[in-house]
Parts: C-alpha cells; structure tokens; sequence
C-alpha cells in the first residue's frame, strides 16, 4: 500500500518577518519616518520601561519611565535654547498618561518655578509658586490658578493669607503690611477687600510706622450693645 506524505503547513514568511521586527526588551536608538528617535525599553512594539525621546521638530528630550508608548512615571523633560542651542530643562517630575501628574517642578523660560503637585498636565494641589518679580504664593490649586487656602508674599515682605478662587484673593483673609505695622482682616471678593478692620501689629517693630497709632475698635456682639443702648436710653427716661 503506498504512503501518501502531507507537507508540513508553514506560515507565510510575512508573519515570521513581522514577529522579528515586532520590538521587544532593551533596543539600541529606533528611528521612526519622521524623523524623532528613541533608545530604551519596548514591550508588545510600545516604548515601555527605561527611555529617551528626541523629536526632531523641536530637539525637545524626554528621558524617564514609559509605560505602553506614553510617559508614565518619573522623568525629565528639556528644550533646547533658541540662541545658545544648550538644553534648558523645563519639566523634572512624575508623569501620568503623557501629561505631568503628581509631585513635579517646572522652570519657566522667563525665569519664574512651580515646584508642586500637577493633575492632566496643571498645577492642582499644594504647591509653590515663585513669579518673577519676587513674590511668592504657597497654597492650594485647581486648573492651573491659586485656590483654596494660600499665602501670597510679596517683595516688599507685605503678606497676605486666606482665601483664593480662580487666582484671585476670595474669602476670609489677612493682609499684614510689616513695613506700617498694620493688619487688615476681613473678607476679599474677587481680590477687592469689600469689609474688615485695620489693626495695628507690631507697629513698634515696623520700619515706617504711621504717625500715630490707630484706635481699638470694639468689635462685641452688635444685639449686646444694642441692648446695652436700650437700657441706657430706659434709665434715662426715668
């Protein structure tokens, strides 16, 4: 009886060429059509793990953790600078799906920092906030913009702590002016001081005091002092 013989089924070549150039583990610099080039980790043919980015349109440099083909985790990001070409970096932080999340510190190009925490790439949380005039703000954020509880400091020590809403003084506060030696405590609405009291503070220790002191307010409960009138005014009858 005569043995008939099967060939052995194979895949065409296309599928063993493809699993080859499928990127896995630690690879040497990858280029891609556009010209941008990654060196590091790769898992499943996505930048995973270990690496660093230069997109070539800017010369801008990631290097820090990825995770499925996004920057995920910690890592630092630099431009380089338009006149002497050295990098500047502008991002040393946490990452969360490609956009800043978590603890970080950005350097802005005029000079001033953030150093806090960020959400979908904005400064939300607590954070520190140093402008290029001086001042200060330490504080709460949402979206990018002072809110919450904070303390603005500006460059002449003048101080100011309380409430914010969407970057503006909003809420109970206290404005302390150290060089007069005065204290305004009262309520902001949209960075306008609508009511409150001026107190002197420290006023002996201030550099430039006002001429004379300002006088106590009584701040009792208004319905005592109206009853206190009212008794008055009954005792005067009789």
């Amino acid at each position: 009886m005569p043995v008939v013989k099967y060939p052995r089924f194979r895949d065409p070549p296309f599928y063993e060429w493809d699993r080859k150039a499928q990127k896995c583990g630690l690879r040497h610099t990858v280029y891609a059509v556009n010209g941008d080039q990654y060196t590091g980790e790769w898992q499943d043919n996505l930048r995973h793990g270990k690496g660093t980015q230069i997109w070539k349109n800017t010369g801008a440099i990631y290097s820090g953790d990825w995770k499925f083909g996004k920057r995920d985790g910690y890592g630092s990001y630099s431009v380089p600078d338009p006149v002497t070409k050295e990098y500047r970096k502008v991002y040393t932080g946490w990452w969360q799906n490609d956009r800043r999340g978590g603890q970080g510190v950005y350097f802005y190009s005029n000079g001033e920092q953030y150093d806090g925490e960020w959400k979908k790439g904005l400064r939300s949380g607590w954070g520190k906030m140093q402008y290029k005039d001086g001042s200060v703000y330490e504080g709460q954020w949402l979206k990018d913009k002072p809110n919450g509880h904070g303390v603005l400091r500006l460059p002449n020590e003048n101080r100011y702590e309380g409430g914010w809403k969407e970057g503006k003084k909003h809420g109970p506060g206290k404005y302390f002016y150290p060089d007069k030696g005065q204290l305004l405590e009262g309520t902001w609405v949209e960075d306008i001081p609508k009511c409150g009291a001026l107190v002197d503070f420290e006023r002996d220790n201030a550099a430039a005091p006002t001429e004379f002191p300002l006088p106590e307010i009584d701040l009792r409960d208004p319905a005592a002092v109206l009853a206190e009138a009212r008794a008055m005014f009954d005792d005067s009858k009789n």
